[in-house]
């Protein structure tokens, strides 16, 4: 089964325009980026920038906290995947009044050994956080793991998808993902002959 996509498309060219603004959207066609997936791209978006800019902060933090309200009613619990969905995750169990946990990608070396970090209870349904998804893999590891512990998955959600070619690459696995903005959105909110935009509608679109 595919990937099923909800996109918040009334608030797309809002959520660029903050990205845009914070200067979170950088390019390097020389010298491309490699996401953590291993992929190449002219383009990288690093949304830890909005972190440090309190007003576009609350506003993104209070869109994903409509995503879990209006999409995941039945959610009883939030994980954060590690490191960049921490904090995410974290602002909106506490907007929200939700438990909280966070999966790290292996288990911890010392201490505990711990994986998940937190209070859960086996059956809880879970919303997973990530702040940017490409090839999605590092949070179906996550979603996996949060299975084999007891947990059932309401969904997942994140800030920014930068694939377009991903209900394929993932066809064996059914997981909602909710979305705030795609990459090629990204584009309407630049000039149209803009290097970035020529950039992002060649690698996208």
């Amino acid at each position: 089964m595919a990937f099923l996509y909800f996109r918040r498309m009334t608030d797309a060219k809002v959520v660029a325009e903050k990205l845009l603004q914070v200067n979170a959207v950088k390019l390097n066609p020389e010298n491309p980026f490699t996401w953590a997936s291993g992929w190449k791209s002219p383009i990288y978006c690093d949304n830890r920038k909005v972190l440090s800019f309190p007003f576009i902060r609350d506003y993104i933090k209070s869109e994903l906290c409509n995503v879990v309200f209006e999409k995941f009613p039945e959610a009883e619990l939030l994980a954060g995947v590690a490191t960049a969905g921490i904090a995410w995750g974290a602002m909106i169990a506490d907007q929200l009044k939700l438990p909280y946990v966070y999966v790290r990608p292996i288990p911890k070396e010392h201490g505990l050994g711990n994986q998940i970090e937190g209070y859960y209870e086996q059956g809880q349904k879970v919303v997973v956080i990530e702040d940017l998804v490409s090839t999605g893999k590092s949070s179906l590891q996550v979603i996996d793991f949060l299975k084999k512990a007891g947990l059932g998955i309401a969904g997942r959600f994140s800030i920014l998808l930068m694939a377009s070619l991903l209900p394929a690459k993932c066809s064996k696995r059914q997981v909602l993902l909710t979305i705030l903005l795609l990459i090629i959105q990204l584009s309407s909110s630049l000039q149209p002959k803009s290097k970035l935009s020529r950039l992002v509608n060649r690698k996208f679109c």
